[in-house]
């Protein structure tokens, strides 16, 4: 696409440093917000700064910037997440239960490179990739709107 390889690198080298500006904020925030409504802003946003990036003209300012917002969204789902499997399901069982959670990221994550791949593989471009993880974004951001932040344990005990 007519970025170097040093450009790029940087870009990605923009995501690791702004994932502590994103992870670091999300935690107060979550402690002030909704975590759900955090959550669906979250990947909102991720949805609005790929399209920004796709429509945008690419650049080495384009590509910095698209790293430094990246960055900000891409781990600032961790907190909010883990406080909604706390306040959901207990302190108890966090640990195992937020591990299940980062391990679903995990495949998820793998199934995306590895399907990445294969779309390039038959279409010679990822755009069908970027446009792929627009609609994602768009559809996490609304999952988590019927999110219900409360103790489910204590419900299945009051049910049983």
């Amino acid at each position: 696409m007519g970025v170097s390889a040093t450009v790029a690198s940087w870009g990605l080298a923009m995501i690791g440093l702004f994932n502590i500006v994103g992870s670091y904020l999300s935690g107060p925030l979550s402690a002030r917000w909704s975590r759900k409504i955090l959550l669906s802003v979250i990947y909102f946003s991720r949805a609005v700064v790929f399209v920004i990036f796709l429509w945008a003209p690419l650049s080495t300012v384009s590509v910095l910037c698209f790293g430094a917002a990246m960055g900000v969204l891409w781990l600032s789902t961790v907190p909010p997440t883990a406080q909604l499997v706390g306040v959901m399901f207990g302190n108890r069982y966090l640990a195992m239960l937020f591990g299940f959670v980062f391990l679903s990221h995990q495949i998820g994550a793998f199934f995306g490179v590895w399907l990445g791949g294969k779309i390039f593989a038959m279409t010679g471009s990822y755009l069908p990739i970027w446009w792929g993880s627009v609609v994602l974004a768009l559809i996490a951001s609304l999952l988590h709107l019927p999110i219900r932040e409360r103790l489910w344990v204590a419900r299945l005990k009051m049910e049983s």
